[in-house]
């Protein structure tokens, strides 16, 4: 195990110095567009020289475009600098416990084309080369000078999918199958596409916070209502992964259900729990988009879902909060966007009991299930191009 103070003795090389300060130009005019290189040096701290030289490669490379010069102010002319969305692409790949998302992305964060299948569950035989095929698909719809600006795929999946199969009630020869599944690399070996893996509910936090407008919020707990509950975490403007991208689980946290017994969240705010309910009274969840099924035919049982939903997602927040000084929290989820306002009210109302005035301020999503798959692209992109630390997102607004 390393020391605590041990990353403190590393030096910078050169050619490492040069790279943040290109990540941070980069940076810099992705989030807030037109700045002259003036407002580049300023904003970076770089010398006036380091900056126009640094701006000039990324014009080089496709990754920033300049636009009219602009007259009639004090001083030497200014031009705008803008990101250059056709600079780089990413693949966004979603394999969860019930379906399958896959989203091509710009650097601008526009969504260019999207596949998706829904399914009982997620075939160990069949996936990756599905997957495959539906991302030499996507990446066929840009011109070809375009197609090796495609910068990898970030694959999100739920952590630890492979060893919890049982959980998904899938068939015994497909817990065997999964179990021997490397699904980054076999995706990797079928796209010939460097992949990474994220988390899923990580994946969906980062989504929210770069396509949320500035000032961004510093403390941020993002809550994902899907099969299972996902969650991501952002402290002090730092997207918390933990060294093996597992962190901020905090669906698992224990809370307490309607009998008062410990459970965990996801045994309460998920998809899941709602269909043991609807299994009670001989209801089956259909394996199709959660925004096609019929939830006003299932209002007896909804209601009373969202309302302990609530109150569970109440309880994570509230633990949470002891521990980071949480600013925001954002419920979003694959239903539809009425029934996301629904859980976020109810969660409103269960806080409002546990922590009073000083809670934390809520709010509904607006991604739904464009969330994660959104995220796994942008993320896989952020990690090449731009500062490699949501601190450096920071604008002088923030």
């Amino acid at each position: 195990m390393a020391d605590f103070f041990k990353p403190a003795e590393r030096g910078v090389q050169h050619a490492s110095l040069r790279a943040a300060n290109r990540r941070a130009v980069l940076t810099a005019i992705a989030l807030t567009p037109g700045l002259s290189n003036a407002e580049v040096s300023r904003r970076t701290g770089l010398a006036p020289q380091t900056a126009s030289a640094i701006v000039t490669e990324l014009e080089d490379d496709g990754l920033v475009t300049r636009g009219e010069v602009l007259r009639g102010r004090r001083g030497q002319p200014a031009t705008p600098l803008f990101l250059d969305h056709t600079g780089a692409y990413g693949i966004g790949c979603e394999i969860s416990w019930r379906h399958l998302d896959i989203m091509l992305v710009n650097v601008g964060g526009e969504e260019l084309g999207r596949y998706r299948r829904d399914f009982a569950y997620p075939d160990a035989r069949t996936i990756v080369e599905e997957a495959a095929g539906a991302i030499a698909d996507l990446i066929s719809t840009l011109e070809p000078g375009m197609r090796r600006r495609v910068t990898g795929i970030g694959l999100a999946s739920p952590s630890h999918m492979n060893r919890l199969m049982t959980i998904a009630g899938v068939p015994e020869e497909q817990v065997a199958l999964w179990s021997q599944l490397d699904l980054t690399a076999a995706l990797e070996n079928a796209t010939a596409l460097p992949t990474t893996w994220f988390n899923d509910g990580n994946c969906a936090c980062f989504a929210q916070v770069v396509m949320s407008p500035a000032p961004r919020p510093p403390n941020l707990v993002h809550l994902f209502v899907s099969t299972y509950l996902g969650a991501g975490l952002t402290a002090e403007h730092r997207l918390w992964e933990g060294p093996t991208g597992n962190s901020a689980n905090l669906g698992s946290m224990l809370v307490n259900n309607p009998a008062g017994l410990r459970t965990t969240g996801h045994d309460l705010a998920s998809h899941s729990a709602l269909a043991r309910r609807l299994a009670a009274d001989g209801l089956v969840l259909p394996a199709a988009n959660p925004a096609d099924w019929p939830w006003a035919e299932w209002e007896p049982h909804v209601a009373p879902w969202i309302e302990h939903a609530g109150a569970a997602m109440a309880e994570i927040i509230a633990n949470t909060a002891a521990v980071l000084e949480v600013d925001h929290v954002i419920i979003d989820s694959t239903s539809p966007q009425g029934i996301i306002e629904r859980l976020v009210a109810a969660t409103d109302r269960s806080l409002a009991e546990l922590i009073g005035a000083t809670r934390p301020q809520l709010a509904a999503g607006k991604l739904g299930s464009r969330a994660t798959p959104l995220g796994a692209a942008q993320l896989t992109m952020f990690r090449k191009h731009f500062s490699r630390d949501l601190g450096d997102m920071l604008g002088d607004d923030a």
